[in-house]
């Protein structure tokens, strides 16, 4: 991995955490049931809050967007989520979330300089992202920036966050690994355990045909385990993911990505401190 790619990696692994702290803080959950959102379980909010800047779209939409669900388990949540509360009411109450998590999570970092500072740096970043064909980044990044600086951080680093995650769906596309395909070939190389992946709503049998069609191409083993084609497929997807994600990032001079390194460790170390997030993920963050 070039230096470049390195540091567009540990940008992610920083920036990750301090967007995800919305699907699992209980102020989130208190502001989803304000709305009217059964917060039994975490996913009813979950996409009102990331499929709220779509605007009213539909189950195919969601599914298209959000790639590794299986559409029926979207279809579970959209679009009977937008006759519980409009796009409009789920973004403001999404606001509200975020800003009364981080005063818990961030305590009075929230109101420090340094968080300020990081912000200004993120906004620049976030607003020479491209977002051509990236649709969730997109609609994130047409928002109104909130003026208070741990708010316009948060959403600096979710337009940045789905603008890579919008350029993986690129890179998969291009491996030819359809949403679920997607899912058992990352698993094979150790990203996560089968059971957190099936989080996504795949039944077992379409994970064990997602198998057959990868071990057909020489990607599984009969383990299921990936084989050295497979791992060097999940290899190129990830590189061509960092690649589609570095663009925004050279906007910042050497020492500016440095001091912003500096400036978000503390907050990550927060984030990951707070005992809100999963240990484990399908997102493969320090696995791959």
């Amino acid at each position: 991995m070039s230096e470049e790619l390195g540091r567009v990696r540990q940008m992610w692994h920083l920036l990750e955490p301090l967007h995800a702290v919305l699907y699992y803080a209980p102020e989130a959950f208190e502001e989803a049931a304000a709305l009217g959102y059964e917060v039994g379980e975490r996913w009813p909010s979950y996409f009102a809050w990331r499929a709220a800047p779509l605007g009213e779209a539909g189950a195919d939409r969601v599914a298209e967007t959000f790639y590794s669900f299986s559409p029926r388990m979207v279809g579970a949540y959209v679009p009977a989520g937008w006759a519980v509360a409009s796009p409009g009411a789920v973004l403001g109450a999404r606001t509200r979330a975020v800003d009364r998590a981080y005063r818990t999570v961030l305590g009075e970092a929230v109101a420090a300089p340094g968080t300020a500072e990081a912000a200004a740096l993120l906004r620049r970043v976030a607003e020479a992202a491209d977002t051509t064909g990236r649709p969730l980044a997109a609609a994130n990044a047409a928002l109104p920036w909130p003026e208070a600086p741990h708010l316009a951080l948060w959403q600096a680093a979710t337009v940045l966050r789905e603008h890579r995650g919008d350029g993986h769906l690129a890179a998969l596309a291009r491996a030819e690994l359809d949403p679920v395909e997607a899912l058992v070939s990352f698993a094979a190389v150790g990203a996560a355990r089968p059971e957190v992946f099936a989080s996504r709503g795949w039944g077992d049998e379409e994970w064990s045909s997602a198998r057959e069609r990868l071990l057909k191409r020489g990607l599984l083993a009969d383990d299921g385990t990936a084989t050295d084609a497979g791992r060097a497929l999940r290899a190129e997807v990830e590189r061509g993911t960092d690649e589609a994600a570095a663009a925004p990032w050279r906007v910042l001079g050497d020492a500016e990505r440095e001091r912003l390194v500096e400036l978000l460790g503390p907050l990550w170390v927060a984030a990951i401190g707070s005992g809100l997030l999963p240990s484990e993920t399908t997102l493969g963050i320090g696995k791959v």
